[in-house]
């Protein structure tokens, strides 16, 4: 989920193609009742755009009574965008929100300076057997606005800009392509779309942004000539025009990407900075545990226990 495990990807492959800058293997750990795999941070290809963090969670089946419950646990530095394929869960945290993301809707928090929250299977979803399968992603933000207050978005799927033609369909979920934009408050340049492509269906991706890349959830995709499977992000070099086919079984992917960050970021636990001192502050804070007076303060309605600093 969008606290931090250690998970790092297995491995970064040479680019097969000449536009092809990197290609990531993730590597998948089992969290206990579901499965992650994680593609970013990776060795050598830290982000795409302002994407630090990219995992695959599940999918996952839960069988009456079971659930996910990710404690409350902190954040700054970054905004966490939560989309989902199958099933559902509930969101709560420390702005007041209180939401429920169901397939094809996107929650999207902006941490600032700083922010808890917490994910958990609803007591009426537990009631049954339930699913889960989806992404969530960190977005680094820019430096003028890590001290920015905390906020959160929710936005339906009818909210969504939605594309479809010839054998695809996109679900634009933040930011600007294809000739839409998206409703989510973005701080920075980002695409990040849903896409679904019928068997030999072709998708060019947008040529506007300085860096883009796809990750492969099901079935499997060309790209002059090569094929990429499921479970794989490819990482492109910037400016080339780049159309991606579907395999004979067809294929759903994210696509994601926007402008390069304007310096290093530094990431330790649930922290994304611009500086290793904006780090030891939040640590020092959320260590102090001062849920009254303190820098974070912990999410109304889930506020009796706490994932402990490590």
């Amino acid at each position: 989920m969008s606290w931090n495990p250690c998970i790092d990807p297995d491995h970064v492959t040479p680019a097969q193609l000449d536009d092809i800058e990197t290609v990531i293997l993730p590597r998948a750990s089992d969290l206990g009742d579901f499965e992650v795999r994680r593609a970013l941070p990776a060795p050598g290809r830290r982000m795409v755009g302002p994407f630090i963090f990219f995992d695959e969670m599940g999918p996952a089946e839960f069988v009456t009574g079971q659930g996910i419950d990710v404690r409350p646990h902190p954040h700054i530095g970054l905004g966490t965008v939560t989309y989902l394929y199958d099933g559902e869960f509930e969101h709560r945290d420390s702005t007041g929100a209180h939401q429920m993301i169901r397939p094809g809707e996107v929650n999207w928090m902006m941490a600032g300076q700083g922010v808890t929250h917490s994910e958990r299977t609803s007591e009426e979803t537990r009631r049954g057997a339930s699913n889960l399968f989806g992404i969530q992603t960190w977005i680094a933000i820019p430096e003028k606005h890590e001290d920015d207050a905390p906020f959160f978005e929710h936005h339906g799927a009818g909210a969504l800009p939605f594309l479809e033609a010839e054998g695809k369909s996109v679900r634009l979920i933040l930011g600007s392509a294809w000739g839409e934009a998206a409703p989510a408050t973005m701080l920075s340049e980002t695409f990040y779309a849903d896409v679904v492509l019928e068997a030999g269906a072709k998708l060019p991706l947008p040529v506007e942004h300085e860096e883009r890349g796809l990750y492969i959830t099901q079935g499997s995709v060309e790209i002059a000539g090569d094929v990429f499977e499921a479970g794989r992000m490819m990482v492109f070099r910037p400016g080339d025009a780049i159309t991606v086919q579907a395999g004979p079984q067809g294929a759903r992917l994210m696509a994601l990407g926007g402008a390069a960050m304007n310096g290093q970021r530094h990431i330790w636990w649930n922290f994304v900075a611009s500086s290793r001192e904006r780090i030891e502050e939040a640590k020092a804070a959320w260590a102090a545990g001062d849920w009254t007076n303190g820098r974070f303060q912990l999410p109304a309605g889930d506020d009796q226990e706490f994932i402990p600093l490590p």
